[in-house]
């Protein structure tokens, strides 16, 4: 098999597929847009309150867990869509378990930003009630 030069153009090129599938997972997908949402009440907060490096980065990486299973849903809804057009036992399966994987990591986003961002608003409830 030859081996194909390195080029600039074509990386650039696929960092625009890479680009135009965000695009589609916000256009087209409904539940990335409240996530999206709560992504940008989070980041709101990150920029109120100080964070430790590891709290941030336990932050991002939850955010970008939870946006990485919404697009490997949406990925195989839409290739199982194209395959099999009609409704088909298996193809429920698939559809159900990646939703889950989206459950499951919105789950653990929500469980690491309350573990972060509770204690954080406690302590400003605490000082404002004591002002």
């Amino acid at each position: 098999m030859k081996r194909e030069k390195f080029s600039i153009r074509k990386r650039m090129r696929s960092f625009g597929y890479a680009f135009n599938g965000l695009k589609v997972m916000f256009a087209e997908e409904h539940n990335s847009r409240i996530h999206l949402f709560i992504t940008a009440i989070v980041v709101l907060f990150m920029l109120i309150f100080r964070f430790t490096l590891v709290e941030y980065c336990l932050l991002v990486l939850a955010i970008g867990l939870v946006f990485m299973a919404e697009l490997f849903n949406s990925a195989l809804e839409n290739l199982s869509d194209h395959t099999t057009p009609e409704q088909h036992e298996k193809i429920r399966k698939v559809k159900d378990l990646s939703a889950a994987a989206v459950l499951v990591s919105a789950l653990t986003a929500f469980v690491i930003g309350c573990l972060i961002l509770v204690p954080k608003l406690i302590n400003l409830w605490e000082f404002i009630r004591l002002s």
